[in-house]
């Protein structure tokens, strides 16, 4: 059995930029999510949260740790896997001669991935098929974007974030690579797929995992639920928000 991690992490942006967070979550032996941490960015892009997210969850593992990361984001797995090295020899510009983007986050983890065993692996970002961990990161990622307020076990919050259903929006797409002598996956595809019909011509999904409406009653896994403002619930609690 491998002593390696495995971890995920993801950033948010309401906006690009907007309001911004980012989250990490480490997994038991069992791949259970067992510790999470969740923080703000105030107005910031997507780039900056998935790289913070990556910086964050680098700073509270413990240097000789191995690890698996599991991210869905395309540009935060290049810029540490394939484009650092380039970025280096240039003087800290890209191939086109201009100065590289977030160029204190990417060096910051440059730095963090000095000497350890970490692999990246790509994962399909809002997939009903998902990785669970990189789901339950997007959604504290999000939650901390909307928030904007720290979260996780570090501050006594044991519960889990619950990831919303497939989302419609298109997922990011990626590269792997491993940091010490590594590899990783592609990433990409877009959301799960929602189903036809609804309340006042709301979309509607199939839930992937039990939530809690904004009327303040749970939903089950596998029951229909539909987009209600910034989260899902009941197509009842549509009808009446209307």
């Amino acid at each position: 059995m491998s002593d390696r991690i495995i971890a995920a992490c993801d950033g948010a942006a309401k906006g690009n930029p907007g309001p911004a967070g980012w989250a990490w979550v480490i997994a038991d032996p069992q791949g259970r999510a067992q510790r999470w941490e969740a923080g703000p960015l105030g107005r910031a892009t997507n780039n900056v949260g998935e790289l913070t997210a990556l910086e964050r969850l680098l700073e509270a593992l413990a240097p000789g740790t191995a690890v698996e990361v599991r991210m869905d984001s395309q540009y935060a797995m290049k810029a540490v896997t394939q484009w650092l090295p380039a970025w280096k020899r240039n003087g800290w510009k890209t191939a086109a001669g201009k100065p590289v983007a977030n160029r204190e986050l990417v060096e910051r983890i440059d730095e963090l991935l000095g000497g350890r065993d970490v692999e990246f692996r790509y994962v399909p970002a809002h997939r009903e098929d998902g990785d669970h961990l990189n789901a339950i990161a997007d959604q504290a990622a999000s939650d901390a974007a909307l928030t904007q307020q720290a979260a996780g076990t570090a501050l006594g919050q044991a519960e889990l974030p619950v990831p919303a259903p497939a989302r419609s929006t298109p997922a990011r797409s990626g590269a792997p690579r491993k940091a010490g002598g590594g590899g990783g996956a592609a990433k990409g595809a877009p959301a799960g797929r929602a189903a036809a019909g609804s309340a006042r011509g709301r979309a509607s999904v199939k839930a992937k995992f039990p939530g809690s409406c904004p009327c303040g009653k749970p939903y089950a896994a596998g029951e229909t639920i539909v987009k209600l403002a910034a989260r899902w619930g009941h197509p009842d609690c549509a009808t009446a928000e209307d």
